[in-house]
This record gives C-alpha cells, structure tokens and sequence, in this order.
C-alpha cells in the first residue's frame, strides 16, 4: 500500500510553495492518504478487455460552432442602460488588482 508521510508532504511544500499552518498540513495528508488508498482499491478492478475510454462522452470530440452572423449593433444607451453602473458614458467595472 502506497503511504505518503510527513517527510513527502515537505518535499511536496518545498515543490508547489504551499505555506499552511499544522492543522491543515494534518488535513491535507489525511485527504492525500485517502486519496491514495483509494487508487489501491481501484487496482483490484479487474479491466481485462475493457478498452480504454479517452472520453466519456463521444459528443465531446465533436466542435459544436455557430455560424457568424451579422446584426445590427446596440446603441450605445442601450448597451449603458444594461451595464450595472457607469462612469462618463463608459461601464464601470470592479478593480482585478488591489492597490498595495
């Protein structure tokens, strides 16, 4: 049985930079453990002559595309009466990045 211990957890940190504080590295190595057995049980399926499935679902490798059309734009009013708030005739959106 595959075992991930305190010693990989900290090598795995020290890879991806995770800070966490000790309750949640217990969390996160008792949800890794599990994970792992888990594929354990998975190895006693017996899948001789099951072919593999790259997809679940066929329609999935299909690209589903409209063709363009043109229409007419929306006005200017029109666009701004639907924005959620605007600032000088322009739609006003919330900042991505915070001022430090």
């Amino acid at each position: 049985m595959s075992t991930f211990d305190r010693k990989d957890f900290e090598h795995l940190k020290k890879l991806c930079r995770i800070q966490c504080s000790s309750e949640e590295e217990e969390e996160i190595l008792g949800s890794l453990q599990r994970v792992l057995d888990y594929m354990e049980q998975l190895k006693e399926v017996d899948t001789e002559g099951v072919p593999s499935c790259n997809y679940v679902l066929r329609s999935m490798l299909i690209n589903r595309m409209r063709p363009d059309e043109v229409k007419d734009i929306l006005s200017r009013d029109t666009f701004l009466a639907n924005a959620p708030e605007q600032v000088g005739g322009m739609v006003r959106v919330p900042p991505v990045l915070k001022p430090q």
